[in-house]
């Protein structure tokens, strides 16, 4: 069974998400029989690709908001993620443009490496404060992960994935998501936000249960059976 993922590099719930999503799978039986897809999202494309000031800033100016209001959102969300195991550092995030940690998640997913890379992003953006438009960062994520250091360059530079991003994107819009995590379970279950690991776990149990339906053998004969009217003798 696949579970699709759509998320962004800075999005603060998909780091959330992510985390809640691999308490779900830890506890669901059939866990060794998941295969996760991570798809490319962008929250706001239009992020520069370097900003002097900090994220209360950015996000102060860009959406008109108070300070004190983007601060409590910060606040909020941290804590959220405190209780995931995540140290968010909002004072130290660097705000960058993700669509080139898109490009270096597309290349893991060729290699087998998808969820790694996809974790060292969400940490180094949300918890050390590192810039993931900067290709030294993310050449060091990468060949971290086994990637090799050559062909990461020769892909931030060409923009090798562009048309596989811009395919997840418009997936995305085809399927009517409007706001990331988003979760689509087994093909069938669409699981919208950060939710408890609870809900999505119940959203892979029924997702296997349909696609894994038990199998009758022949029991015509009704023989060693109880039912309703008694047992047969």
């Amino acid at each position: 069974m696949n579970v699709d993922i759509w998320s962004d590099i800075a999005c603060p719930w998909c780091y959330i998400g992510k985390r809640r999503f691999e308490k779900a799978l830890a506890d669901f039986p059939h866990r060794d029989e998941v295969t996760v897809t991570w798809h490319s999202f962008q929250l706001d494309p239009s992020l520069p690709e370097h900003y002097d000031g900090t994220a209360i800033e950015y996000l102060s100016e860009r959406k008109g908001m108070p300070t004190g209001q983007v601060r409590e959102m910060f606040t909020h969300v941290a804590a959220q993620a405190k209780g995931e195991g995540l140290s968010y550092d909002f004072d130290h995030l660097v705000v960058a443009n993700s669509l080139r940690g898109h490009q270096l998640l597309h290349l893991s997913k060729e290699h087998g490496v998808a969820d790694l890379v996809k974790e060292a992003l969400l940490s180094a953006h949300f918890e050390h404060g590192q810039d993931i438009g900067d290709q030294q960062v993310l050449t060091g994520i990468g060949t971290a992960a086994g990637l090799d250091a050559d062909e990461i360059g020769d892909v931030l530079r060409t923009e090798r994935f562009q048309g596989a991003i811009e395919a997840d994107i418009e997936q995305a819009r085809a399927i009517g998501i409007q706001g990331v995590p988003f979760f689509v379970v087994g093909e069938r279950y669409g699981v919208s936000g950060a939710q408890p690991p609870e809900l999505i776990r119940q959203a892979l149990e029924k997702a296997w249960t349909e696609t894994n339906p038990v199998v009758m053998v022949d029991s015509s004969s009704g023989e060693a059976a109880c039912g309703p009217d008694g047992c047969a003798i």
